[in-house]
């Protein structure tokens, strides 16, 4: 991570006004131009054919007595007054025709759009109709929760502390998660006793991960934020108090009427028709580009891995420069030792469910060190390569712990999760008295259950990219920017992780100072505050676990353009046919040894690419983008230590192939 990404805020505008801007750009507008000086820091441009209102801060009167015409001021302020009159009374009229309308007293299709309702309005139409209180003290157990929830009829819960005298939050807890301890406890053999007895607080969702909405944002926005993060449940806080909890059922059913979900008339268009289910119903077929994933969906998939780093381009042994002027004309740092960087790759032979047959399991994982430590006379690569060191250690320990219960009782010994991994390889590292943070991304590729478990805490991350068929998939992942006909590639990003940042460029992190914060507001978090998530892989896939280097320098399309390339090079796939990949697979021929060979080239060619636009001062990259939409002044690439894992996804393992 770069210690000098954070820049100083250069704010302003040329216009000291929008409205000036916007009445410029208006050039049809403007027949006669007067220019007059408003004040030494603005230049205002009136057009005689507008009106007072396209230009709402101007004083006439300054600017006619700049013209002497004293009769042009009266005018002017007159049509003004009656403008302005005019304007208040349709206004006026506008807001309690939409009030009227919210509540149903006249026209029953309000002008304004739901989506455009403070979600506010959607918080006290739930509680005019039913006032439930959405908390659970923290001391309760899991049967006392799901009781509370069916009661009240929650889809949420604030978890309270009990010992307070108001409830101070503490946390949050909702009917998915309540289902996903359920089945956790059951999966470690526990009785149902033992699972329902479990405490709230150790499962809730810690009060610095909740997210929330405001009262004033609008219904569009927490459909958006609720979409785009997952989540069915969103608690409204104002002045540091949780108003409520609103859900995706409490913005369906905000706008309609009592009558609307009732009577006779509702009946007949909404439900008779719907009702009730043929004795003969079964279910469908999988969809034609479904099938040949569906024939392989009990058979194990596995992976080949590559991994590439590069260090800082302008650091040496010494220091880190800031430019290439100052790093002077030498070679570009090429040293992966000089790296901040860390990663780690282990495939761990684990007990199968029947608890003999050994199966692999791929564990990965990256690191990105915080360069600023070095201002402290602290080596920032110690933190993260120690952190790595002890995942790995922590991983091995775990599978030779796993094979050894299997052997004793031929029980399943679980895998162990990133986040254990995590917390107790963090755990380690300050026991060691290592100084320093870093971000941290682990992962766990499942081939049995296809899936890809991993623990992301930062700005350090997780792709997935999939070839996905927009003429047979519909819509869900479609191009909507480049014609059909002109599209060379139906790979698309299917998955990406959620960061964690504090601010702009500022990801929360790891880290030890010698002593334990305190401090809520502090940048270090802990492992059971990562983002925790689970996804199906398939074949085919490719997935990449990077550091910022790559995700700060490289648009996901040049991401994508790149593995298609290398795909099409090593022949995994010809041009973009996607069924001629398929009836390979169906004769048998997995090309699992090429994969193995050549899936490291693809972490290289994105790591070298990430440095080639790291050092490109005319075109923006991601990072600058971002940057300047956050009001920093940033232009060109980013550079950075940049570390890439490659996994290739193949039906096939490389030792049998």
């Amino acid at each position: 991570m770069s210690t000098y990404a954070r820049h100083s805020f250069l704010r302003g505008s040329r216009f000291t006004n929008s409205s000036y801007k916007k009445f410029f750009q208006n050039r049809y507008l403007c027949r006669s131009i007067i220019e007059t000086k408003a004040s030494p820091t603005s230049t205002i441009l009136i057009s005689s054919t507008l009106s007072p209102q396209s230009v709402p801060h101007l004083h006439f009167s300054n600017i006619a007595q700049t013209l002497g015409d004293e009769r042009h001021i009266n005018d002017i302020n007159n049509n003004r007054n009656r403008d302005h009159k005019n304007l208040g009374e349709n206004n006026k009229d506008k807001d309690t025709s939409n009030a009227a309308n919210i509540n149903g007293e006249n026209n029953p299709s309000p002008k304004r759009r739901i989506s455009e309702a403070p979600i506010s309005e959607v918080l006290k139409k739930k509680h005019t109709l039913r006032w439930v209180e959405p908390v659970i003290p923290e001391d309760s157990v899991i049967k006392d929760a799901i009781h509370v929830c069916i009661e009240g009829c929650l889809s949420g819960m604030m978890v309270i502390d009990s010992t307070s005298e108001r409830g101070k939050v503490v946390g949050m807890t909702t009917s998915r998660d309540l289902l996903r301890i359920i089945n956790s406890g059951f999966k470690e053999d526990k009785t149902a006793e033992q699972v329902l007895n479990q405490k709230v607080g150790d499962f809730m969702t810690p009060i610095s991960q909740v997210i929330y909405a405001r009262p004033e944002e609008t219904i569009g926005m927490c459909r958006s934020i609720m979409a785009k993060l997952g989540v069915k449940c969103l608690p409204i806080l104002s002045d540091g108090r949780v108003e409520g909890l609103i859900t995706t059922r409490d913005l369906s059913d905000f706008g309609l009427d009592a009558k609307d979900r009732g009577g006779k008339k509702h009946y007949l268009e909404s439900v008779s028709e719907r009702m009730g289910l043929g004795s003969n119903t079964s279910m469908a077929e999988p969809p034609t580009y479904l099938k040949a994933h569906m024939v392989n969906k009990q058979a194990p998939l596995f992976t080949n891995v590559g991994v590439a780093e590069l260090p800082h381009p302008f650091k040496t042994k010494e220091s880190c420069a800031m430019n290439r002027r100052d790093y002077g004309p030498g070679e570009l740092g090429a040293d992966d030792d000089l790296s901040e960087d860390a990663h780690f790759v282990a495939n761990v032979n684990l007990p199968n469910e029947n608890g003999k047959v050994s199966r692999d399991v791929i564990y990965a994982g990256v690191a990105d060190g915080v360069g600023s430590w070095r201002e402290y006379g602290v080596d920032p690569r110690e933190f993260s390569h120690t952190l790595m060191q002890e995942c790995e250690n922590v991983i091995h320990e775990a599978g030779k712990c796993a094979m050894s219960t299997a052997k004793g009782n031929g029980n399943l010994c679980r895998m162990i999760t990133p986040a254990e991994i995590m917390a107790q390889a963090y755990e380690r590292t300050k026991n060691n008295n290592i100084i320093g943070s870093c971000t941290a991304c682990i992962s766990l590729f499942d081939g049995l259950h296809h899936q890809l478990h991993f623990s992301n805490l930062g700005d350090s991350g997780i792709i997935v990219l999939r070839h996905i068929d927009s003429d047979v998939a519909g819509a869900l992942k479609r191009d909507r920017t480049t014609p059909r006909t002109e599209r060379s590639s139906d790979l698309r990003v299917a998955f990406v992780s959620q960061q964690q940042l504090r601010s702009f460029n500022h990801p929360f992190q790891l880290g030890w100072t010698g002593k334990k914060i305190e401090d809520e507001d502090s940048s270090f978090k802990c492992a059971s505050e990562s983002c925790m998530t689970s996804i199906h892989i398939r074949r085919g896939d490719i997935i990449l676990l990077a550091t910022d280097g790559l995700f700060d320098n490289v648009e996901f399309e040049d991401i994508s353009r790149i593995a298609l390339e290398w795909e099409q090079k090593h022949g995994f796939i010809s041009g973009n046919d996607i069924v001629a990949r398929e009836k390979r697979w169906e004769r048998g021929e997995s090309m699992t040894n090429e994969s193995s060979k050549a899936i490291h080239e693809l972490a290289e060619s994105l790591c070298n690419y990430a440095r080639e636009q790291s050092l490109d001062q005319v075109t923006d990259s991601p990072f600058a983008i971002l940057a300047k939409e956050n009001d920093i002044m940033w232009s060109g690439g980013m550079p950075d230590d940049c570390t890439v894992v490659a996994m290739h996804i193949v039906g096939e393992s490389s030792k049998k192939a």
